[in-house]
């Protein structure tokens, strides 16, 4: 999906894991506001998720996976620069790609990002126990939604929409795109980015660990840190017109 001026400056938004979710359910809150500010808003779909493909003939679910059909997608659409905007698998697949290609990424704006910590740190955060558990065992809508809720603070960001829209995607995904997921260990090499980043983190994220706060924050002199409390994983939802300010700003500023 595009949004805004197809002139302006490429925004690049890239959702998270989790059964069902899409571009649209992480970042429809947001879209309105970058492409009123200029930029050119891409959301695309992650192979394996929403509406895109979900094959199971390419091997596991890999960040390389990840990595290469999304820049593949985007050298399609003519994309020869863009700053990226990523939470928690997407801020993994932007970090990544930034290290591969550093002349490709302007700017880096992260939600509780993955990738930092080795992969087993993931498991056992509780969040992320909870959500892979559900999906082994077989996700009824019900478990779902108690599963997302787990994303926020305050539940009431969980909408019946929201529980609808990814129920319908999660029909159309294997569950080897969660459970073959395979991701590297990033955080150690988050010093060799030069690029300026902006970091947003939940106080009450239950899905990454928190020692990647400080990953994030002295990753290199142009490096911010925005901490919020009464908040879980999903910042650009559940404090959208602090997140959109905050990251306009970044990106025409910072």
């Amino acid at each position: 999906m595009e949004f805004g001026d197809r002139a302006g400056h490429p925004v690049v938004f890239l959702h998270g894991s989790g059964p069902g979710n899409s571009a649209w359910a992480n970042f429809q809150f947001n879209k309105d506001a970058f492409a009123a500010a200029g930029f050119r808003v891409i959301m695309p779909d992650m192979i394996g998720f929403g509406y895109s493909d979900k094959p199971l003939n390419l091997g596991d679910y890999t960040l390389k996976l990840f990595c290469d059909t999304l820049m593949a997608g985007l050298k399609a659409i003519g994309i020869e620069r863009c700053s990226f905007v990523g939470n928690s698998l997407g801020g993994g697949v932007a970090i990544q790609i930034a290290l591969n290609n550093p002349d490709f990424v302007k700017k880096l704006i992260l939600m509780g990002p993955g990738c930092l910590e080795p992969q087993d740190d993931y498991w056992g955060m509780p969040g992320i126990a909870k959500m892979m558990a559900a999906n082994k065992a077989g996700v009824s809508k019900e478990t779902q939604a108690e599963v997302m809720r787990l994303f926020t603070y305050d539940p009431k960001h969980v909408t019946q929409e929201l529980i609808d829209m990814r129920w319908a995607v999660a029909q159309t995904q294997p569950k080897e795109v969660l459970t073959t997921m395979k991701t590297p260990e990033l955080g150690s090499r988050m010093t060799e980015l030069n690029c300026p980043i902006l970091t947003f983190w939940g106080a009450n994220d239950e899905f990454m660990p928190p020692q990647g706060k400080e990953k994030c924050i002295k990753a290199n002199e142009n490096s911010r840190l925005i901490e919020l409390n009464a908040c879980g994983h999903w910042v650009m939802i559940e404090h959208a017109r602090i997140f959109n300010a905050a990251s306009i700003d970044f990106l025409v500023n910072g």
